[in-house]
């Protein structure tokens, strides 16, 4: 029974701080929470052996995890569990890389960054749903994305949390020393930081400070850095929705019936008195053959496109073989010639590719997909008569990286073909509009995105989101967005400062507490019974003890 108390007092405290973190996320979004529950990881981990923070911090990965990636649960459950679990590890590496007890802020915070940037990252390319990022799309801290992108946004929240920590747990020991004149706090789960008394609280209380300042500034002077800069231009722009059932695989649905849904949203747009300068369809709207040419969808893109003498962008699949397969973004000109075509460069694993495919055959079923897309080698820039675009196909927006790609290769407003059709509920539709916010912040430029059932966004370079469709329904949603060149500091210099600084702060925080340790080990010893002091006095007393002789 000890041991199963103990455990609780490990885990069930865990678990709230995870959960709190995934509140945090779309379509909750209650972003505050994520400092709530970044703090009570933070506290959770003082004073822990390795085993018992690894045990914390997977703990905390599950509780954020499991409902920050139930989406997957409508695909494969146990697939889904697996996803999960191993998921949830990166915070559990984290826990047992920080530091227990003293210098904790500092190696806390790089090494909860760097598992996340590792998360992101790998394995087949990562995972950024369930980031932390996504959750402060809606938040103040929303700005300092054009500095140091997602990671940055990700150490300040793990910063915040431990800023709100320390000054919780000061305020507590002070109150305990009120109460109880001063005794130490020694119920399980609630004891004082390692330097307890009147100076330990005022440490506390400092660091707990500095923290929340250091967040403070950043985020006040993401405000002044560089952005997209001034206007270059405006475009009138379409996005095409063609509505439909939601919840449902592109093996339930004929490629006809999706393709008709978006023919008869177009003709909103001929009907119309004033043609857009730029119409965008979703992504996997058109599906042919090996060869989109000479096919009647091409022709009907290209005669709608002269008739609105405007440069349209269409979501196209080339079933290349029974083996592969191409997702493209396909660009008509005002002429009805294609101007430009863009391949999917990071495909989604499990969803448009089996990773090999003989090992996880053993596992699951993979007749859902029974074709990998092939991988594309463009930088997402697309030259054409509207202007010079980026693009990114429906998953490549939650990968900051993509946005970067484009816009250094010039483009000067952001593409987004996507289709979301496939979910049921709203969690990964509202995760694609936050990665949307993020993209447009972070490179200072316009977005714009189609999906066939929603959500259609136009979003502003400053993250304020202008126009949003509505789920399943038929809509064309018209704006004018503006044309950007300037580059802010994100699309420079990219994440790399970020992940040295978060490599500094782990090996600080593990450096200055293993001398803390040995420094508080002397302290507890007789001041004759120190090493440092015989080795240092030895040679003075032989001296003084042969002059005496």
């Amino acid at each position: 029974m000890a041991v199963l108390s103990g455990l609780g007092r490990v885990v069930a405290p865990s678990l709230v701080g995870g959960l709190l973190l995934a509140l945090s996320l779309p379509p909750w979004g209650w972003w505050p929470l994520a400092f709530v529950g970044a703090g009570v990881v933070f506290w959770r981990l003082d004073g822990l052996p390795w085993r018992s923070r690894l045990l914390s911090g997977w703990a905390a990965g599950l509780g954020c995890f499991v409902p920050g990636l139930w989406w997957a649960v409508s695909f494969n459950w146990y697939g889904a569990g697996v996803l999960m679990v191993v998921e949830a590890l990166s915070m559990a590496f984290a826990a047992v890389a920080s530091t227990p007890a003293s210098w904790r802020v500092p190696s806390f915070v790089g090494a909860f960054t760097l598992a996340e940037a590792l998360r992101v990252s790998w394995p087949f390319g990562g995972l950024p749903l369930g980031g932390l990022f996504l959750g402060q799309a809606t938040g103040p801290l929303l700005d300092v994305v054009r500095l140091g992108g997602p990671l940055l946004l990700t150490a300040l929240v793990w910063l915040g949390g431990a800023g709100l920590a320390r000054l919780a747990c000061a305020a507590a020991s002070s109150r305990s020393a009120a109460g109880g004149a001063g005794r130490r706090l020694r119920q399980p789960g609630l004891r004082g930081w390692p330097h307890e008394g009147k100076a330990g609280r005022g440490t506390s209380i400092v660091v707990g400070l500095t923290s929340l300042l250091l967040v403070a500034v950043t985020g006040a002077g993401a405000l002044f850095a560089p952005n997209g800069g001034a206007s270059v231009g405006t475009r009138t722009v379409a996005l095409v929705q063609g509505g439909g059932r939601r919840g449902v695989s592109q093996l339930q649905v004929a490629p006809s019936s999706v393709l008709a849904a978006q023919v008869a949203a177009s003709r909103q747009l001929l009907a119309g008195a004033d043609a857009p300068s730029l119409v965008v369809w979703p992504e996997d709207v058109v599906r042919v053959g090996a060869r989109l040419s000479g096919t009647p969808a091409a022709a009907y893109l290209s005669s709608l496109a002269r008739r609105l003498r405007t440069t349209l962008i269409a979501g196209v699949t080339e079933v290349v073989s029974a083996k592969a397969f191409r997702n493209e973004a396909v660009a008509w000109g005002p002429n009805g010639r294609v101007v430009g075509v863009y391949e999917k460069v990071h495909r989604v694993p499990f969803g448009e590719y089996v990773p090999d495919r003989a090992f996880f055959s053993h596992f699951a079923d993979l007749s859902e997909v029974p074709r990998n897309a092939i991988p594309g080698r463009g930088t997402g820039e697309l030259t054409t008569p509207s202007g010079r675009l980026g693009l990114m196909l429906s998953y490549e927006v939650f990968f900051a990286t993509r946005g970067r790609s484009a816009t250094r290769a010039g483009a000067q407003l952001l593409v987004v073909p996507t289709n979301t059709s496939s979910y049921a509920s709203t969690q990964v539709p509202s995760l694609e509009v936050a990665a949307d916010r993020l993209q447009a912040v972070e490179e200072g430029r316009d977005l714009v995105q189609a999906a066939p059932t929603g959500f259609s966004t136009v979003v502003s370079a400053t993250g304020v989101v202008r126009e949003r469709s509505a789920l399943g329904r038929r809509q064309v949603l018209r704006a004018t967005v503006e044309l950007h060149a300037g580059r802010t500091l994100y699309e420079r210099l990219g994440g790399l400062p970020v992940l040295v600084l978060a490599g500094i702060c782990l090996a600080l925080g593990v450096v200055f507490a293993s001398f803390d340790v040995r420094w508080r080990q002397e302290r507890r010893r007789p001041w004759r019974a120190r090493p440092w002091r015989a080795r240092r006095w030895r040679p003075v007393t032989s001296r003084l003890g042969s002059l005496g002789r």
